[in-house]
């Protein structure tokens, strides 16, 4: 019989999947892992591992399968945490649940599974994962969960070949209402549980409260941009890649460009397109974060959710940060491809060529997307198989 370790987390998802390996037949043994022990801006006032732990326990016990908890906060918090802060004070925003998922449970804690005799580790994540030979060399596919609400393929496309060649996904082809069924019948502990929030093991914060441990404030002002800016109408070169390096830069602004309507606590605490947390009334459309400029420490604002200041057609992602889950598939210089393509979770899938110039691969949409923002993956998808991914540059 195969061992296999899952990370069991005390949640409804993770716990059917355990279930559905024990029918599958591996032996199973669930792990739980504690990542994130702090509680400084955390909305609930207290650490989740402690009561989820218990939880993910009690689920154990009730399927007869191995526990153990592992404690990766050490490498959490240098991997992802600490990835944040640099991100957040540089003025980009990262996504650290993409980085959870290539850096510690399908790094680190598979790492901690080989402790225990196995060599695979499994998830509640809605996606699955087969593979493909071609020319005779074996290729690992991840593919979107059945579950369409649900699917959270964005979430794992920076994993690599090797990453996916021990990774088991047991409830990617069944739909959430299915999974909460399952869990009821069987009297799982979690079968009513509500599905976690915020960011990866750490939960719902705060996030300015959270990043002033390493981020200090810092009063700037706020600048309004009015829509019919001049920069809006730039000249678009006929050139396809110098329209592709001219139309992937965010727009640039000054603060003669607008007028101050507000202050804030500190650019780096703030992110495009964000619309709450300005504090700023009197309109009659909410304002949104336009751009932010962390040196001089000021943020950029426009009226209404079609302010053309939110809209860019083409983004960029520099070569070292190009990930292809499918390295057959990797565009060498020159070349062109047309896939659909999301920059956020759950943002509907956007058509858009792909363009592998000397300089970095350029994304370039049918439709202007809406808050383009550095940091942020953009992830590129053939059908229901995610090909690859990266960090937008800008």
């Amino acid at each position: 019989m195969e061992r296999i370790v899952l990370g069991l987390s005390g949640g409804v998802d993770s716990s059917v999947a355990a279930y559905i390996l024990k029918q599958q037949g591996y032996e199973v043994v669930g792990v739980y892992m504690i990542n994130w022990k702090d509680t400084v801006g955390t909305l609930s006032g207290e650490c989740p591992y402690e009561d989820d732990i218990l939880v993910a326990e009690l689920v154990a016990r009730k399927l007869g399968i191995e526990f153990h908890s592992v404690d990766l906060s050490d490498v959490y918090r240098e991997r992802v945490v600490d990835y944040m802060f640099s991100e957040y004070q540089k003025g980009r925003t990262p996504n650290p649940d993409v980085l959870c998922n290539r850096e510690i449970k399908f790094d680190a804690f598979l790492e901690a599974a080989h402790r225990y005799g196995a060599d695979k580790v499994a998830t509640g994540h809605y996606c699955r994962c087969d593979h493909v030979e071609i020319g005779g060399q074996t290729y690992y596919r991840l593919l979107a969960g059945s579950d369409s609400n649900k699917d959270q393929s964005y979430f794992l496309c920076q994993l690599t070949q090797e990453q996916l060649s021990k990774a088991v996904f047991p409830v990617g082809d069944i739909k959430k209402p299915e999974v909460r069924r399952i869990a009821a019948e069987l009297g799982l502990a979690t079968a009513h549980k509500k599905d976690s929030q915020g960011i990866c093991f750490v939960g719902k914060v705060d996030l300015p409260v959270f990043l002033q441990q390493k981020l200090a404030k810092k009063t700037g002002d706020v600048i309004e941009i009015p829509a019919d800016l001049k920069a809006y109408g730039r000249m678009i070169p006929d050139n396809l890649e110098d329209r592709l390096r001219k139309q992937s830069r965010p727009y640039y602004y000054r603060v003669k460009d607008g007028r101050v309507v507000g202050h804030h606590q500190g650019a780096h605490f703030y992110t495009i397109g964000q619309r709450k947390g300005l504090g700023i009334g009197g309109y009659e459309k909410p304002l949104f974060v336009l751009a932010t400029d962390v040196d001089a420490n000021l943020i950029f604002v426009g009226e209404g959710d079609t302010h053309p200041g939110l809209f860019r057609k083409t983004l960029k992602i520099n070569p070292e940060e190009v990930h292809w889950i499918r390295p057959d598939k990797a565009l060498k210089l020159g070349e062109q491809v047309t896939y659909k393509v999301r920059i956020r979770y759950r943002q509907p899938l956007q058509k858009a060529t792909l363009y592998q110039l000397d300089d970095g691969l350029y994304i370039d949409f049918d439709k202007p997307q809406q808050s383009i923002t550095a940091g942020q993956f953009a992830a590129w998808y053939d059908g229901d198989e995610v090909i690859g991914s990266g960090s937008i540059s800008a």
